[in-house]
């Protein structure tokens, strides 16, 4: 799995986690049923902490992305797929607008909900 953190980046590494691994998934790279490494191996090869990888994995599962299986370790879903890349990385660029601003998330999502309705 090729993934490349930019330290630099305004971007948290946990974030950028997150969205190389939807990126792959929506591309098909990485297609339903594939298994993803175990947290402390990805951490390792990515030189960050377990905890910062364990917590991209825990927003792409709830997101749905990928599913925790045990000891059968974490798989692309077959939902992973079906998102595209764009609207992953948009909301990953609302969210850490509204996170800089200080926006509460259930206001943040008042706000998406309605803006979506406003246009429907």
């Amino acid at each position: 799995m090729d993934i490349t953190i930019d330290p630099a980046s305004a971007t948290p590494p946990y974030e950028q986690v997150r969205l190389h691994i939807a990126a792959l998934a929506a591309d098909g790279v990485l297609p339903a049923g594939t298994r993803l490494p175990p947290v402390r191996r990805l951490a390792e090869d990515l030189g960050l902490a377990v905890n910062t990888v364990a917590r991209a994995y825990r927003e792409l599962e709830q997101a749905g992305l990928v599913e925790t299986r045990g000891r059968h370790g974490t798989v692309i879903t077959a939902q992973a797929g079906a998102t595209p890349v764009e609207a992953q990385q948009a909301a990953a660029a609302y969210a850490t607008r509204i996170r800089a601003l200080g926006v509460p998330a259930e206001t943040a999502l008042s706000l998406v909900k309605a803006a979506l309705e406003d246009q429907t």
